[in-house]
């Protein structure tokens, strides 16, 4: 952890919603003037799309029918160790861009599936990470201790699935048969390696959806916030404001002593109620330090 260089990560999963997350961060970056660099989960992948469906293959033949993404053998998480842990001393760092579409390949100049060329990170006062494994901890690496706020992205599983369904097929044309078999693959390395995450985290987001999601690859829609509960858990509750929270967060209740819970609809308005001071916390004390 760097009190001159705060790092900011975001872990969730594929489908997990981590993105509107890091949407909501960009705008409270913006209005209170702290200058971020963003960094992508997906820019540490080991392999590009035609040497993981190699190395997939392999490990099939080998009898491993669960190598995916979610393994840190398929990524270079030592290499995100050290932009971490460099970032925290001096500011600097390097990253790349993974290219899902063909949206992003015109963007970019780089066929979809492939990677850019590393590049140095700008100047920043923050550095933000969102993806897969921000907070893994491994006999290799440790990349939690490295992070000043820590936070998990977790809908119910169900829901996730509905969320990464539906975006594989609208976004990145899979069928839905081909996410359902991602799915199906990853659900080991999932438990081995993503949920662990979610207990070094600082502040945890669950979405529960109110309405059937009990078979996900069928479903035609996925859950509106309206439809939903959010579950908002603090690791540490002590200096959180809860009456504050409550009274800003229409009809929400206390539900432990560390959780509140309040409508999916509110989770904009939550995220910047909770992190608005605590990212300015972080910029005093990096002005305190520099």
């Amino acid at each position: 952890m760097s009190q001159r260089h705060p790092i900011i990560a975001i872990t969730g999963s594929s489908g997990a919603g981590t993105t509107t997350v890091k949407d909501t961060f960009s705008k409270i970056f913006v209005r209170e003037g702290v200058n971020a660099a963003f960094i992508e989960g997906d820019a540490f992948h080991r392999y590009d799309r035609a040497a993981m469906k190699q190395k997939v293959a392999e490990e099939e033949k080998n009898g491993n029918l669960h190598f995916t993404h979610f393994n840190p053998e398929a990524n270079e998480l030592e290499t995100l160790e050290g932009v971490f842990e460099n970032y925290g001393r001096t500011g600097k760092g390097k990253t790349r861009i993974y290219v899902h579409d063909d949206g992003e390949a015109e963007l970019y100049g780089t066929p979809p599936g492939t990677f850019t060329a590393w590049r140095d990170l700008p100047d920043s006062d923050v550095l933000f990470y969102e993806g897969l494994h921000g907070c893994a901890v491994t006999e290799k690496v440790n990349l939690a201790k490295h992070v000043d706020l820590k936070i998990g992205v977790v809908p119910v599983i169900n829901l996730e699935w509905i969320q990464k369904i539906h975006r594989d097929k609208s976004l990145r044309g899979y069928s839905t048969e081909a996410i359902t078999e991602t799915i199906l693959r990853r659900m080991p390395d999932y438990a081995r390696y993503i949920c662990p995450q979610f207990s070094h985290t600082n502040i945890n987001f669950q979405r529960v959806p109110t309405v059937d999601t009990s078979n996900p690859f069928v479903a035609r829609w996925i859950p509106t916030p309206a439809e939903s509960m959010l579950v908002i858990r603090f690791a540490n509750p002590r200096g959180i404001d809860f009456p504050y929270l409550q009274s800003m967060l229409s009809g929400s209740w206390m539900s432990r002593a560390n959780s509140i819970v309040c409508g999916g609809d509110k989770l904009d308005l939550a995220m910047q109620l909770i992190f608005t001071p605590l990212i300015n916390k972080l910029m005093d004390i990096k002005r305190r330090t520099s």
